[in-house]
């Protein structure tokens, strides 16, 4: 009876604990903390940022391009460099100089330019890069800046006393494009993979559009408590963003 007890009460506390947690994510506002002409800086949680430069493209115009930071105690992750490396510098310094925030890993979440077009200066600053081998292999046929560590499938790296995992789970919009999610706060960075709300289908030239629907259905199983999804490009939300992917590639 008393483990019973003892077990009924430690669901309760847990239930409160991520109840108390979730309104307090749901009631964040988002702001803008580092805005110039080629970066700006969105806190979208305690401890989550998105960063989004511009690309310039024949077909889209000049295309803002979202990455994910994210951070405990005093150090960070950062997902996707940004486009070039002069904006990465830019946020380099915000990080480390401004911040006094040390950047434990840069994670490309595919070898388009978008991901790792800055990749050169995280390396001149000595920050380790991690990808899917695939990644790798992908980003040498191609000529662009190549990560250094390789993981197959997944990987999980440390932030502070905290975890973020990262993952592939199949092709989409490119043959090698991972997802990251950060436990901590439930953000799930979808990369290229997700779309925002009413988007096109985008730029299919590296893309697998049989597969690209089952691929979100995998990440929407596994990350079933997702509260926050950022796509790779445009507005981020909730899981609805993970709906309409799946949607929207359906054969």
């Amino acid at each position: 009876m008393k483990t019973l007890t003892k077990n009924l009460l430690l669901f309760f506390i847990v239930a409160l604990s991520f109840k108390s947690y979730s309104q307090n994510n749901n009631d964040f506002k988002p702001k803008v903390v580092y805005k110039s002409s080629e970066l700006i800086i969105t806190q979208i949680s305690k401890n989550t940022f998105v960063h989004t430069s511009y690309k310039q493209t024949q077909d889209f115009g000049n295309v803002p391009c979202n990455g994910l930071i994210v951070k405990d105690n005093d150090e960070t992750i950062v997902f996707d460099t940004p486009t070039n490396d002069k904006s990465s510098e830019k946020l380099i310094q915000w990080l480390t100089v401004k911040n006094h925030l040390k950047i434990n890993a840069i994670i490309p979440t595919h070898f388009h330019d978008d991901c790792l077009g800055g990749l050169n200066a995280f390396h001149k600053h000595h920050i380790p890069s991690y990808a899917f081998l695939k990644t790798i292999e992908l980003a040498q046929q191609n000529n662009l800046p190549i990560p250094q560590n390789g993981f197959v499938d997944s990987t999980i790296l440390k932030v502070g006393s905290e975890s973020v995992i990262i993952k592939f789970f199949g092709e989409g919009h490119t043959r090698d494009n991972v997802v990251g999610y950060f436990p901590k706060e439930n953000v799930l960075f979808g990369g290229c993979l997700i779309k925002e709300l009413n988007a096109s289908k985008g730029y299919l030239g590296d893309a697998n559009t049989k597969t690209w629907s089952d691929t979100v259905e995998k990440v929407k199983g596994e990350f079933a408590k997702v509260m926050i999804v950022v796509p790779g490009h445009g507005k981020y939300g909730n899981s609805k963003l993970l709906d309409y992917t799946i949607n929207l590639f359906k054969n």
